[in-house]
């Protein structure tokens, strides 16, 4: 029994992650309509970035800021000089943000090296706390907390606040929302600033949570971004963190008991939510 508790706080841990990642994705979908494959990206930069100003300064929120900072300042510049020209064609963002994708996990290498770069959690999330005959570690709950506070903040931003119903609005109608008066342009640079930077936080957490950070994680994670996206429904926060829970424990049980398909797995949940449910768990074009 204590190996499926730890097993379940892996995969919710890991689910976070992904949800942090994920919904900035299906944002940015959901309101602009834009296939973003350089958001792994972002996150690369975010985990290089955080991890670089935590082990200089020893504070770990530093980190987090300095990550969330990259994200948003990348998210900025890929949205203005790489995104805008390609509004509207789906091939052209496709190739486009593919080789932004590969041009910054290079500059990676160029500014920080080619070997991997050791990352551990600050000393008061170390370690791990006895409940019984269970052992939690400190820093996948602390990752679990950083993730449900970043979705009730979403939801609350989306359903409750004067930009979230004008971005909800825009993904319904965006010529509606421009005729009202609305710079819709400046909309869209709120939510992939948004977005970018929840990559960013992402990437920092992932540091001290695996142990290391490479330049092959920006690919790595932003495919399982994509998976998570098309399984909870293009635009839907409450799919994307559905979907994120669904991955994360799906991989954490299939590496323990049956690592022979591990890999695969991700893309067998895909395969059967489209097979099924050809929208994902709860498609729309409604931002939710």
């Amino acid at each position: 029994m204590d190996i499926v508790f730890s097993l379940i706080i892996n995969g919710l841990a890991t689910g976070m992650l992904l949800f942090l990642l994920a919904a900035g994705l299906s944002l940015i979908f959901g309101l602009m309509d834009v296939l973003n494959f350089a958001h792994g990206a972002l996150f690369l930069w975010g985990a290089y970035a955080g991890v670089w100003v935590y082990t200089l300064t020893d504070h770990f929120l530093l980190g987090i800021l300095a990550a969330v900072a990259a994200g948003a300042v990348l998210g900025a510049l890929l949205e203005r000089f790489i995104i805008l020209p390609v509004y509207g064609n789906h091939t052209q963002q496709i190739l486009i943000t593919l080789g932004a994708m590969l041009v910054l996990g290079e500059l990676v290498k160029v500014f920080w090296g080619p070997n991997q770069i050791m990352a551990q959690p600050p000393k008061y999330l170390s370690g791990s706390w006895g409940i019984g005959d269970f052992v939690v570690i400190k820093y996948r709950l602390f990752i679990i907390f950083i993730g449900l506070v970043v979705l009730i903040a979403l939801l609350l931003l989306l359903n409750r606040t004067k930009i979230g119903l004008i971005v909800r609005a825009g993904v319904m109608n965006k010529e509606m929302v421009q005729a009202l008066g609305i710079n819709i342009r400046n909309v869209f640079l709120f939510v992939f600033i948004l977005g970018a930077s929840m990559a960013g936080l992402s990437g920092i957490l992932l540091g001290p949570y695996s142990g290391v950070i490479h330049s092959g994680i920006g690919l790595e994670y932003g495919i399982l971004a994509f998976i998570v996206v098309v399984i909870g429904g293009m635009g839907s926060i409450v799919g994307s963190v559905l979907a994120s829970v669904l991955v994360g424990l799906a991989g954490s049980f299939a590496a323990y008991y049956i690592p022979e398909i591990s890999v695969g797995v991700n893309m067998l949940l895909m395969l059967l939510i489209l097979m099924f449910k050809p929208s994902g768990l709860v498609g729309d074009r409604e931002v939710t």
